[in-house]
């Protein structure tokens, strides 16, 4: 009965903390591995563009017309809603 406490929190913190992470790990493995030319990404620092190539490791990001910048895959977030969308044109 002593160590009641400790199981019970023990199973709070997977379920609470652990499970989710993995979940969302998952889900990042999945869009790294699903990525494609033209596709329009968000990387981690909030960075939003097209991506021009995918290579092993790193993947070309257009950001503006005629800029494309070097970025690590595992740097892709998420994919972005289309660019013109998402940048409110005032």
């Amino acid at each position: 009965m002593e160590f009641l406490p400790l199981v019970v929190l023990a199973v709070l913190f997977w379920v609470l903390i652990i499970r989710p992470q993995r979940r969302r790990a998952q889900q990042q493995g999945r869009v790294i591995q699903g990525l494609e030319r033209g596709q329009e990404v968000v990387t981690a620092s909030g960075l939003y563009g097209r991506i021009d190539h995918v290579g092993d490791d790193v993947v070309l990001l257009e950001i503006a017309p005629e800029t494309v910048v070097k970025v690590d895959k595992r740097a892709v977030s998420q994919l972005a809603p289309a660019i013109s969308e998402a940048v409110d044109p005032r």
